[in-house]
């Protein structure tokens, strides 16, 4: 099955400026197109921006996706440096995740704080009748 620009577009999320940066950037092989040159994606095409959306929102690299994507034309004896590049980023996204809870944990403790103070009462307006 194939499909176009638009319809990869609404699958996956991405605009159709993306996914031709995406092309440009090596991070995704270009597609085929029909007789009046328009892109016609594979369903492998979308499997991989399905991939590629993840890592970019964890934080990977456009480098290192592309890094990513050049593995996984060359085939399966690339698998232990495609798992050695994921579990590199993943040790990334748990320091980060890990960097956040501490973040939230302060956040929660100053929401406690303020639900349990009361608001100083309003000084009266000496000027005022």
């Amino acid at each position: 099955m194939e499909f176009t620009i638009a319809e990869v577009a609404e699958q996956t999320g991405l605009t159709a400026h993306t996914l031709r940066y995406y092309e440009r950037a090596g991070l995704l092989d270009p597609p085929e197109r029909d007789w009046n040159g328009h892109r016609r994606y594979s369903e492998r095409d979308v499997g991989m921006l399905g991939i590629l959306t993840r890592l970019r929102a964890t934080g990977m690299s456009i480098a290192g996706m592309r890094r990513y994507a050049e593995l996984c034309r060359v085939g399966p004896e690339t698998f232990d440096e495609r798992r050695e590049l994921l579990e590199a980023h993943r040790r990334e996204v748990l320091r980060r995740i890990a960097g956040l809870q501490s973040d939230l944990t302060l956040i929660e403790h100053k929401i406690s704080v303020y639900g349990q103070a009361r608001a100083p009462e309003p000084v009266p307006d000496l000027a005022s009748p």
